[in-house]
């Protein structure tokens, strides 16, 4: 007689998916669902080959699935912005408050042309045409290039 395993029993599953979303399927939940359908098949009528492999195909499917939504999630969902996110900035003049000076005493804004946009410590810098480095959190303000050269819109 086959017995199936008690943390196969329904309420064990509803006690994790209230802390999952509700209607999703995860790869361990796939898993456990092949090995029950492997351990009570009948010994007359055993699952076949190829039914077995194309589960298998089915599962690395789902894997790599997940594990390509994850990277995209994580690249998307950056807090402190992207690279990316700024490279529109390029060619384009800056306006800016230089970090030396104090909050009270903001002084003059200085601009450059931004050269580059660079990622340091989770933070995103421009590099400006003088070779000032400037944080995006500095910028006051964005205009096209004055001088006219505009390949970077």
């Amino acid at each position: 007689m086959n017995t199936i395993d008690s943390t196969y029993y329904l309420e064990n599953h509803i006690n994790k998916r209230d802390n999952q979303e509700a209607g999703t399927l995860g790869k361990d939940d796939f898993l456990k669902i092949l090995m029950s359908q492997l351990q009570n098949q009948s010994p007359l009528d055993p699952m076949k080959d190829k039914d077995f492999v194309a589960q298998m195909a089915q599962f690395t499917q789902l894997e790599q699935m997940t594990n390509m939504s994850n990277t995209f999630e994580k690249y998307f969902n950056k807090s402190e912005g992207s690279v990316a996110e700024y490279s529109h900035m390029i060619a384009k003049e800056i306006a800016y408050f230089p970090e030396e000076q104090s909050e009270g005493d903001r002084g003059e804004l200085k601009s450059g042309v931004v050269e580059a946009v660079s990622l340091k410590e989770g933070e995103v810098f421009l590099k400006l045409d003088d070779g000032a480095r400037v944080p995006v959190s500095s910028i006051q303000e964005v205009r096209n290039n004055r001088d006219g050269d505009q390949h970077g819109t």
